[in-house]
């Protein structure tokens, strides 16, 4: 918290939401006070506080240098900084020899001493240096400012509001919820973008209205005295300017050199490391590539099973686990079980989450903990990435019909339908949605049932909140392609995956990496043709498959279907209907003023009955009923 003078309610309350985030860091904790002349680091909260202008409250998972010497917060030699650091930064090893060299001293082993004496030598310049994920705080006492800052893709959070004349920061919801308990009311905005495409964690927004977040490759100073102004800068934005000159043979050979560097850098810890493993070619590069540099490491993976379904991956799961000589521990979730732990799961994520899949993920890092890793490397980032989603097709073939290739676009199509067994319709339809005049986007959308604002949800209420209804997709954006992954990147899809994937795993106090998200990875593969990415037959990811050969087993380099961490969504709502009739049933339905309750029932039935295509905005709905009744959100 920061402000001239914070609520003593606020600081009454400092103890008890330290408790809240324990999960965050069992191992350590600490806190900051600052009175504007004097700092005080301690261990425990003072019974005597006085009358603070900063505290800092930080709870610590200890990965790196496990000592004493890598508590939080920590102060600089000199004593004008101090900081509270959540993630890692990887490259901490080659920053501190170029700051050794240029005359910092270290006492620690670890990357926070590191980040901090980087940050006094090179400033605000200094975050852009950073390989890594982080959301930090720093103290200025001689500038009176304290700095907050987000790693390049927000993989670690950092959320924020105002009251009273301060500011409130925390890494998660319910913590800043205990700070700021008035600030209940949903966000009109965001909420349309979640009921209507899932879209949630957009740029500094979030469901609650009045509580922000920072945006990822963002850092702000803050005045102590004027904390309520709040100036976002960005240190970080990749080009996608394309380099046409590079061969493709080179650019896979550069694509295998700086993912193994990353994946070597990911597994920088003091602690046992393991991998999530789907059994697609995303986490299987990381766990064979984790072998590949180490043949010693003892590898553990960790997989869902989606049982007696079409989405099981068993079979490559053991495919790759047998390559690599790991052990694979496995769980087969169901859905009665989500229901049983839905409570405790929408409060581990805070906000609502678009799928039931989010469920499997949860019960993997629960695997992983029961097993003793403390970190996991992972896949994520990879679809947004080199356009592994089926949508990304649509989006090929629509950049190929506005350059006017149509003959390559016809070619490209075929291929889809018949090498890939991707509906021609489908594609013709995504395509639509970047090639078509927003105007005539609404009427069309209602022809195939994909209505910009569905007849479940209530046009009334959000007309009163000044919400209007428009397509998610930007067709004016050039390369098409690239500037899509860069959006889904940055804005419509990994933020929301990467909240998913840090709440389910800190939950077991483990730290899930993601070797895919390094600058120096994604600035190069931006910068590719688009035909490297997506081939002219429809072959997703195309160079990073070419990357990988001899790394990863041609079985599943050659894979064309994109599963994940799917559950098989429409088989686990029909087994849940007896709760969800009940749901829609209920108060807590009837209190969330965007749905029509009685047309949402409806959508139920239809989809039940086969008359209506099965569709995640069920659960969506479902999702926000149970999400408002839990954490009592006001729709007004």
């Amino acid at each position: 918290m920061i402000g001239e003078s914070p609520d003593p309610r606020a600081l009454g309350a400092v103890p008890e939401i330290a408790k809240t985030l324990e999960h965050r860091g069992p191992d350590d904790g600490g806190y900051l006070l600052y009175d504007g002349r004097h700092v005080r680091v301690e261990r425990t909260w003072p019974a005597e506080c006085g009358a603070p202008r900063t505290v800092f409250l930080h709870r610590r998972l200890s990965i790196l240098d496990l000592h004493e010497t890598g508590s939080q917060p920590m102060r600089s030699v000199d004593g004008r900084y101090a900081i509270a650091f959540n993630g890692e930064v990887y490259n901490y090893v080659e920053l501190r020899e170029e700051l050794e060299r240029l005359g910092h001293g270290f006492r620690s082993t670890g990357d926070t001493e590191v980040v901090l004496a980087a940050y006094a030598h090179w400033g605000a310049a200094a975050f852009a240096r950073f390989t890594g994920m982080f959301a930090l705080a720093i103290l200025d006492t001689k500038r009176q400012r304290v700095v907050l800052c987000r790693d390049p893709f927000g993989i670690k959070p950092l959320y924020y509001a105002c009251r009273g004349g301060a500011l409130y920061f925390a890494s998660e919801l319910p913590a800043l919820l205990k700070f700021v308990p008035a600030q209940r009311t949903v966000d009109a905005a965001q909420l349309y973008r979640y009921l209507r495409y899932g879209i949630t964690d957009e740029g500094n927004a979030t469901l609650f209205s009045g509580i922000h977040q920072l945006r990822a490759a963002c850092y702000a100073e803050i005045a102590i005295e004027d904390p309520a102004r709040i100036e976002q800068r960005s240190y970080w934005n990749p080009s996608i300017a394309t380099d046409k000159g590079i061969p493709f043979a080179e650019a896979a050979s550069e694509v295998r050199r700086l993912f193994v560097q990353s994946v070597r850098m990911h597994l920088r810890s003091d602690v046992p490391v393991g991998s999530a493993l789907s059994g697609g070619i995303d986490s299987s590069a990381v766990i064979c590539t984790m072998r590949h540099i180490d043949d010693r490491i003892d590898l553990h993976a960790f997989s869902y099973i989606a049982s007696d379904s079409p989405l099981n991956e068993e079979h490559y799961v053991d495919l790759v686990a047998r390559r690599v000589r790991a052990h694979v521990h496995k769980v087969y979730p169901q859905p009665e079980e989500l229901v049983d732990e839905l409570a405790v799961l929408s409060t581990v994520q805070g906000e609502p989450f678009r799928s039931t899949s989010i469920f499997a993920q949860y019960r993997v890092f629960r695997e992983a903990a029961r097993a003793g890793i403390k970190v996991v490397l992972d896949g994520q980032g990879a679809d947004e990435l080199l356009g592994g989603y089926r949508a990304y097709l649509g989006v090929r073939l629509a950049e190929l019909v506005r350059s006017g290739s149509l003959a390559e676009a016809a070619l490209f199509l075929r291929k889809c339908a018949r090498g890939l067994g991707v509906s021609a319709g489908y594609l013709v339809q995504k395509a639509a949605e970047y090639l078509l005049p927003a105007q005539v986007q609404g009427p069309l959308r209602k022809i195939v049932g994909r209505e910009l604002l569905p007849e479940w949800m209530n046009e009334k209420w959000f007309l009163r909140a000044g919400v209007r209804a428009a397509a998610a997709a930007d067709g004016h954006a050039r390369p098409l392609l690239k500037n899509e992954l860069l959006r889904e990147l940055q804005t419509t899809s990994l933020p929301s995956l990467l909240r998913y994937e840090d709440r389910n795993s800190m939950a077991f106090s483990i730290e899930s990496r993601v070797p895919f998200l390094t600058t120096e990875l994604v600035e190069f593969i931006l910068r590719l043709p688009e035909s490297y990415i997506i081939g002219r037959d429809g072959t997703t990811k195309r160079v990073f498959r070419e990357a990988m050969r001899g790394l990863v087993p041609d079985a599943i380099l050659d894979r064309r279907d994109k599963i994940g961490f799917a559950t098989p969504e429409e088989d686990w709502m029909r087994r849940l209907d007896r709760w969800i009739r009940p749901m829609l049933a209920s108060d807590a339905a009837q209190a969330v003023a965007a749905l029509d309750v009685s047309k949402t029932r409806e959508l139920w039935d239809g989809m039940l009955a086969g008359r209506r295509r099965f569709d995640f905005e069920l659960w969506r709905a479902l999702n926000v009923i149970h999400w408002s009744h839990q954490f009592n959100v006001q729709y007004v």
